[in-house]
């Protein structure tokens, strides 16, 4: 029976189960404190399909591989970002993440060239060679103190990104790191208000928000100026078709905003991700010493003492296994929220228009019916012949369908660059009686940074 045909018989609206309204209270709580255990405990408690009231929201919450492919891949017209991005657009501004229709189809089209795999295995070289800054910079402080690997991670990858996609030099910018953190912080602060608090109001967090959103402005406005006082070079980073695109605008006030919406957008997607996914990683393989034993053979194996190539990819297979066993556990987009633009059916269950649909890679990359052990650090599920049992949509670490991460390419190959690089001579160590504890923001990150002792290889 269709939903039109449900109403029209008076039939009584199926809804998914979940906790009663009393709860309310609580759920809250656990939104502004626990995001994380707050999507465990519904999907642990309730199932696959679960409906969640927080307040005045009630979430659709769908934990199974068919049902995220239905939403994200099957019909993802009818289901626009949603809770999360759609607050986080007073802080974003309308970017490439946070989008819809044919803005965004038009943004995808200016920057998707730059994403081309020919073009991402031309920018390997820029990769290895940031990296290795990235190892000399840490073999300098072997024995010396703990290192804030996360700040240094950022810092790579910032550099990364304005090497490979930008044409741009990104080192004189170094506050770019932190002003990024007040914004997702104000994000994430949208969310659990949900948006109902004016940006005006001269809180502590709104008042960093603002300061650095003018200063990420400033950046987007000198990045501008130094490309147009260049002439010849590669014209098709994302920069030069960003000022392309732009300059059809009539208004220089809109030009000037969307030039730096897509910017921030491009900046923030494109660092923190991998940064987050680095930290990460080399917090699991400091837990594990059999996979730095692994690693390092490997990395010796491949690499010698050259810096990588794109060809070397093929054949740093545990490596990449690593890394991708690094995003089931803390994928770098923890939660994918939309917005239902018209009435659906869910797993048997009515989905109203208006409705907050959720998938969460958090939950689905655990979930007990399709990965053994899913708390476990085990880099071997992701070989050829375990990966083929598995339904593809139970891991969806970028995300799927039509906004389907347009830089995975880059940020795979960044990823397994730098730990086969890191792996290779050095061991990062977490001291003693330290706690490592995940901050579900726009991305997943590790709350405070991570600080880790570097040791000689």
């Amino acid at each position: 029976m269709t939903v039109t045909q449900a109403r029209a018989t008076g039939t009584r609206r199926r809804v998914p189960p979940g906790p009663s309204r009393f709860a309310t209270f609580k759920l809250l709580n656990m939104l502004l404190r626990d995001r994380l255990a707050l999507m465990r405990t519904a999907a642990d408690g309730y199932g696959d399909a679960v409906r969640v009231a927080i307040g005045p929201k009630t979430l659709y919450f769908f934990n199974h591989p068919d049902y995220a492919k239905y939403v994200l891949t099957d019909n993802p017209g009818n289901y626009h970002k949603g809770i999360g991005l759609h607050q986080a657009r007073r802080a974003l501004g309308d970017g490439l993440l946070t989008s819809e229709g044919e803005l965004w189809r038009e943004q995808r089209r200016v920057i998707q060239p730059a994403f081309q795999a020919k073009r991402i295995a031309a920018q390997a070289s820029a990769v290895a060679q940031e990296a290795a800054r990235m190892v000399g910079r840490l073999r300098s402080r072997a024995g010396a103190g703990p290192v804030d690997i996360t700040a240094e991670m950022t810092e790579l990858t910032l550099g990364v990104l304005g090497r490979t996609l930008l044409d741009e030099d990104l080192s004189g910018h170094a506050s770019i790191g932190h002003d990024f953190e007040a914004v997702q912080d104000q994000a994430m602060f949208e969310v659990v208000t949900l948006g109902a608090v004016p940006q005006f109001l001269p809180l502590p967090q709104q008042l960093r928000f603002r300061a650095a959103r003018a200063r990420l402005q400033k950046v987007t406005e000198q990045l501008a100026a130094h490309r147009a006082l260049r002439s010849g070079g590669d014209t098709d980073d994302v920069l030069s078709r960003l000022l392309e695109s732009v300059h059809a605008e009539q208004d220089p006030r809109v030009a000037r905003r969307r030039l730096r919406d897509e910017l921030v957008t491009l900046l923030l997607a494109g660092h923190e991700t991998t940064a987050s996914t680095l930290s990460w990683a080399f917090h699991l393989i400091d837990q594990n010493p059999e996979v730095v034993e692994r690693l390092r053979d490997e990395a010796r194996s491949v690499l010698g003492d050259r810096l990588p190539e794109f060809g070397d990819l093929q054949r740093l297979t545990y490596t990449t296994m690593v890394v991708e066993e690094t995003m089931r556990l803390y994928p770098p987009v923890w939660m994918l929220s939309r917005i239902a633009q018209g009435p659906d059916v869910i797993a048997g269950y009515d989905i109203p228009a208006g409705a907050d649909v959720v998938v969460c890679p958090y939950t689905l990359h655990r979930h007990p019916a399709f990965w053994e052990r899913p708390e476990r650090f085990e880099p071997d599920r992701f070989d050829r012949q375990r990966r083929a049992q598995r339904p593809r949509y139970a891991y969806i670490p970028f995300g799927a369908g039509p906004r389907f991460c347009v830089g995975n390419h880059l940020g795979m190959m960044e990823a397994v660059f730098v730990i086969a690089m890191v792996m290779r001579e050095l061991r990062l160590v977490l001291p003693k009686g330290a706690s490592v504890v995940p901050e579900p923001m726009l991305s997943l990150r590790v709350r405070g940074g991570l600080r880790m002792s570097v040791q000689r290889g």
